[in-house]
């Protein structure tokens, strides 16, 4: 059975935007420099040979990696109106040990927290959900013990 990969539609379009990247632009780009490379002779001692084909490598990884992803996508709303509860594909504004931050939830493939874009999965993310504006409770994080209130659901 397929893994599902929870993404919102912005997210998959980032995806099909870097698989069509890297199938029009960076595979062929790479394929040119291992040909130029293999022209020079002996491959044995060829560093632009071998960095040229582990990027190949790394490409056709990568490749392999967005197409299950797109392929076993399930697409969570981010504006399906105002929700009661925090579920996935909610924004919500938050007070935590009195400092006020936004976070969106999201599946883990596209958890960014420099962009507020934290996981369903992550510690915060699975303490935020089902829960209410309003709601008072506490997490146990990395940095210790935090206080958490759900100032609005989005």
């Amino acid at each position: 059975m397929s893994k599902k990969y929870l993404l919102t539609q912005e997210g998959l379009t980032k995806l099909n935007e870097e698989l069509k990247e890297l199938i029009t632009k960076k595979r062929p780009d790479v394929i040119e420099r291992i040909r130029e490379a293999a022209s020079h002779g002996d491959l044995s001692e060829n560093a632009d040979y071998a960095q040229a084909r582990e990027e190949q490598s790394f490409i056709e990884g990568r490749v392999m990696e967005i197409e299950d992803i797109v392929k076993n996508a399930e697409i969570i709303s981010t504006n399906g109106g105002h929700h009661n509860t925090v579920t996935i594909g909610s924004t919500v504004a938050i007070k935590a040990n009195s400092q006020d931050r936004k976070y969106t939830i999201v599946g883990s493939n596209e958890a960014n927290p420099k962009e507020g874009k934290i996981s369903n999965e992550s510690t915060v993310g699975k303490a935020l959900l089902g829960h209410k504006a309003g709601d008072k409770f506490k997490v146990s994080t990395p940095a210790g013990e935090m206080d958490y209130e759900i100032v609005s659901i989005e």
